[in-house]
């Protein structure tokens, strides 16, 4: 498993459901080698957030353990706590996303890691943070993405009730966010030796996604609300309807409104004062809308895609999930791989969102079913299978059969 930018780098992932196993899994594909250290007896709770299960396995752990290693360590009995106290003596990188005061309860805060092992990267993702008033609540996507502002400008519009974003966006962020600390961490250390903490949070992981709202409520003191697929800022920069589907237009700045004009045979509307440039366009975008709608359901997504490209004007069709799978640009990508799970053989995963020139990265392995590698773990921390029986025996591991 060698290979890749971090190899050799030793990360202990001690976290669950989402925002630290994103974490985990982007440094893991960038070459370190992630231990999953799970919770014990019965290991992350995505494992029991099913359906859908594939033969039994939850396809949401699949997912995000993808090219770790994993074990299961009872951190309340004292063999489990001198086993994981060993790993994280020689450790690089510890990723935790319990909920704070958890790590410290069990004697692995930073502040305690520290003394031991001084180049330690230690990457805390919690709800809110380690500091302020909100520091000690348990945080959820859920939570982040209305204490962010994301809900307030995401929905059809005024008037309707709050949506979130469809994936738990402030979870998958603060992971991406958490890699990106230890990355810089990572080179602050070896220009120096000198480790620390990376501390982020759900909250900030969503605020990071309003800029341009922030932008317009520093500059105006209004907040500004949800506007369905369309764009703050710019106009036409958003879903219109086909014959047949959605299509997404992104004709938002003045040389491609030129472009899609001709496209859809109107010409005129370059000189329509309601539309002349981008300033204008927005203070009149539903009558801009209703117009091009009533143009765009006269001919099906794949006309207009092949027009619209043909033109220059940047465009492309709303995709289901599956649709989304199959596209040929996402397979050429390597965005959807194959892996040999250890029960299940062969099983589709997404691939690696980075790509690299001489240090590629690589999804090899799938996620581990609960304590596949317990023993191999173990006894490169020296530990013999005398004393690997005993510790399954105690409860002290997992030790999958």
């Amino acid at each position: 498993m060698a290979h890749g930018a971090l190899a050799g780098v030793k990360v202990i992932e001690l976290s669950h459901i989402m925002a630290g196993p994103m974490c985990g899994v982007l440094l893991a594909d960038l070459g370190a080698d992630v231990i999953k250290v799970e919770k014990y007896p019965d290991g992350d709770d995505s494992r029991r957030m099913i359906p859908p299960t594939i033969d039994g396995e939850s396809a949401a752990f699949m997912m995000l353990n993808r090219n770790k290693r994993g074990t299961s360590i009872n951190l309340k009995h004292p063999a489990g706590k001198e086993i994981l106290a060993r790993m994280l003596r020689t450790a690089d990188v510890v990723v935790e996303n319990y909920r704070p005061g958890t790590m410290e309860r069990f004697g692995f805060g930073y502040e305690s890691l520290k003394k031991e092992n001084p180049g330690l990267i230690y990457c805390q993702l919690t709800g809110f943070g380690t500091t302020g008033p909100y520091a000690d609540r348990a945080g959820f996507d859920l939570i982040a993405q209305g204490m962010s502002g994301l809900m307030s400008i995401t929905g059809e519009g005024p008037g309707r009730p709050p949506v979130k974003v469809g994936v738990p966006i402030t979870d998958i962020t603060a992971g991406i966010l958490g890699a990106v600390g230890i990355l810089a961490a990572y080179t602050h250390r070896l220009k120096t030796g000198e480790g620390q903490r990376v501390d982020t949070s759900l909250l900030e992981a969503g605020i990071v996604h309003t800029g341009w709202q922030t932008a317009i409520a520093l500059a105006t003191g209004a907040s500004p609300g949800p506007l369905g697929s369309a764009h703050p800022l710019s106009a036409p920069y958003q879903a219109i309807q086909t014959a047949d589907g959605w299509i997404n237009v992104g004709a938002a700045n003045q040389a491609n409104w030129l472009r899609l004009v001709e496209v859809i045979g109107e010409p005129e509307l370059a000189q329509d004062p309601r539309f002349k440039d981008n300033a204008a366009r927005m203070q009149n975008l539903p009558p801009l809308v209703e117009r091009l709608t009533a143009r765009f359901r006269a001919a099906t997504t794949a006309e207009w895609l092949e027009r619209l490209e043909r033109a220059g004007v940047p465009a492309g069709p709303v995709l289901s999930i599956n649709e989304m799978l199959q596209d040929p640009q996402v397979n050429a990508r390597e965005m959807v791989v194959e892996v040999e799970h250890a029960r299940l053989g062969s099983v589709k995963t997404l691939g690696a969102p980075v790509k690299l020139s001489a240090t590629p990265a690589r999804v090899a392995r799938a996620a581990p079913v609960l304590g596949q590698h317990t023993r191999e773990i173990l006894k490169e921390y020296g530990y013999d299978d005398a004393a690997i029986e005993r510790f399954a025996a105690e409860g002290a591991v997992v030790v999958a059969k």
